[in-house]
């Protein structure tokens, strides 16, 4: 099938543009039949992806990270309605690439361009989250609420780092920065409950922030959302539980709590800031609605 790749030329602070030739070259000596643009500005990939499949593209690649991935995404869910989207594919060369990783595409460059004629074609879930009720934005990997949303509007200030060389240390720095936060309502299947969060993530894959794993039993295709409640804690205790983030071995420690669900509500009458797939969502949100949609997007993998 033909394929249209979409590179964005300034994912993983400009490592896009300098794999251009290398990117160019794998396609070429695995014979795929492709027509390469680049983006230009947000949300010019979500354009390009649902005009893509307006043009008959049968394989739409996104060359970036995973904010790059999420346009993509939204792109091909708007061309599709409320049937079946893609086929997606994804060679990773952002600051992140969690969602190329839940889905088993390789970091490798030429292994990921392999991939896209040689690999298996699998269905995964979407979520869809509505922001205040009003604008509704769909998300392949995780949306986070809280301490990682500070922590994604932190990292956009790095202009020269990559993956988790890039969000350790912003991680970091986010503790220093945190400071009591008010109460949040959080709502999933029947349950309902009202406390003071560090973070909630509500993850559709394992991984967020270059090799957190936030939700490491999350599963893109079995239906539901993975739900990490981290309640308030001191700074000290920030920092010892940052190396069980990273291994995922926070599950059962405190403050945390897991869960799972097909929808979920968080709210407060305070500023909610938030990243979804590693790109800020909002700073000022009150009420984020989620829901699963199962099985909905075709990946390349």
């Amino acid at each position: 099938m033909k394929a249209k790749v979409i590179l964005n030329p300034v994912a993983g602070r400009g490592f896009g543009v300098k794999v251009e030739s290398d990117l160019r070259r794998f396609l070429e000596a695995d014979g795929l039949d492709y027509d390469l643009v680049h983006t230009e500005g947000t949300l010019h990939a979500a354009e390009l992806a649902e005009q893509a499949v307006r043009d008959g593209f049968g394989l739409v690649v996104a060359a970036g990270g995973d904010g790059t991935t999420n346009e993509v995404v939204n792109g091909l869910m708007a061309a599709a309605g409320d049937g079946e989207a893609g086929t997606l594919g994804v060679i990773p060369v952002g600051s992140g690439s969690d969602f190329a990783n839940t889905v088993g595409v390789p970091p490798d460059l030429g292994a990921a361009c392999r991939r896209l004629t040689q690999g298996q074609t699998r269905l995964v879930d979407v979520g869809r989250v509505t922001l205040d009720g009003r604008v509704a934005r769909y998300f392949d990997n995780t949306v986070g609420i809280g301490f990682d949303g500070v922590v994604t509007v932190e990292a956009r200030k790095v202009k020269w780092l990559r993956g988790l060389a890039l969000y350790l240390p912003v991680v970091l720095k986010t503790i220093l920065m945190t400071r009591c936060s008010s109460p949040v309502t959080i709502e999933y299947d029947g349950e309902r409950v009202t406390l003071p969060v560090l973070m909630v993530v509500v993850a559709n894959g394992p991984r967020e922030g270059g090799g957190f794993l936030v939700a490491p039993q999350a599963r893109p295709d079995d239906g539901l959302f993975d739900l990490c409640i981290a309640g308030q804690v001191s700074r000290l205790a920030m920092f010892g539980l940052v190396p069980h983030f990273l291994k995922g071995t926070h599950v059962d420690r405190e403050p945390v709590t897991m869960a799972r669900a097909r929808r979920v509500t968080i709210s407060s009458v305070d500023d909610l800031v938030a990243h979804m797939d590693g790109e800020v969502l909002c700073t000022d949100g009150h009420q984020l609605a989620f829901e699963i949609l199962p099985r909905r997007l075709w990946v390349r993998c």
